[in-house]
């Protein structure tokens, strides 16, 4: 793991004291000047001078990192610009950087798992979508834990498998959906995940989820489980059910049924189920705020 700051710290600012030292070196310094000025000591800048210091290349060909260091070693040779000043001036070149930019690229290179997510990433920012989908992802891994750990989970898993699934706030595909690839099986009375939670590797239950939200169900998170009459009166004890027709496609027939059903608003979670048909098995879909939720719901109903 590492993280941009270390990048900034290891790479991008030894090059650019690097090249400010120079830039104030040929502007007439002295070494304790150039010292004074960057705050930092006469013996880096003699490191500096001497070239002990290594400069990142893809740094030093940046044409805004060549700019801020010749308007920072004018400003500060010509009294134009405090110490203080040149400072903020490369803070706000380096927050530009980490924007999807040269130290973005470089942070990438250095954490090639960023780069895998294929997502706008900003460090700085809360809300960036790397960071959503990386919530999303733990709370489908807590989801998994908790129906792996439940005694007796195995048994409601259905013959086409289970699932556990979150979808990003705007999801409209399911490539906006995490859930486990292959599904959960039962293998001898266990519960069997086969791979880490991905995006896009959902069809039945994302399509479900996907179908649900449209219809206007605030729900991101849904599990899937075997039909049974008692485990449907068992939901509905606590949350509302509602059963749609397997025959139809199922957008349309999610979206019909939650229409028919005229939900009440205040609801956090919701049950829905088909009995099946020729060929398709019935299934219990439960939906609820997060994948964890719903885990937690089938849970305590095994």
């Amino acid at each position: 793991m590492k993280f941009i700051e270390e990048v900034v710290v290891d790479e991008f600012l030894p090059t650019v004291r690097s090249m400010l030292a120079e830039d104030l070196r040929d502007r007439g310094f002295t070494q304790r000047e150039v010292a004074d000025a960057l705050g930092i000591s006469q013996s880096a800048v003699s490191k500096y001078a001497h070239g002990d210091v290594a400069r990142h290349e893809r740094v030093v060909a940046d044409e805004r990192v060549r700019d801020l260091v010749e308007r920072v070693g004018e400003g500060l040779a010509d009294g134009d610009l405090s110490p203080i000043a040149a400072l903020v001036e490369i803070e706000v070149l380096i927050r530009q950087l980490e924007d999807g930019d040269l130290l973005a690229d470089l942070h990438e290179e250095a954490m090639p798992a960023l780069a895998d997510a294929d997502v706008e990433f900003s460090v700085h920012d809360p809300d960036s979508g790397l960071r959503e989908r990386e919530r999303v992802l733990g709370s489908v891994r807590r989801g998994l834990r908790t129906l792996t750990n439940a005694s007796g989970f195995a048994a409601l898993i259905p013959n086409v498998g289970a699932n556990v699934a979150e979808c990003l706030a705007g999801a409209r595909t399911v490539d906006d959906v995490a859930a486990v690839p292959g599904r959960l099986v039962d293998v001898k009375g266990q519960a069997m995940v086969p791979g880490e939670p991905e995006f896009g590797v959902s069809e039945y239950v994302a399509t479900v989820l996907l179908a649900a939200r449209a219809a206007g169900v605030t729900a991101r998170g849904a599990v899937n489980v075997r039909y049974d009459p008692e485990t449907i009166e068992r939901l509905g004890a606590s949350h509302p059910t509602v059963e749609f027709d397997p025959e139809r496609p199922t957008r349309e027939a999610v979206a019909a049924a939650i229409d028919e059903a005229d939900l009440d608003g205040d609801s956090d979670a919701l049950v829905l189920y088909q009995t099946g048909a020729v060929g398709i098995e019935p299934i219990v879909y439960v939906l609820a705020p997060t994948a964890a939720d719903a885990a937690a719901i089938v849970r305590d109903i095994v």
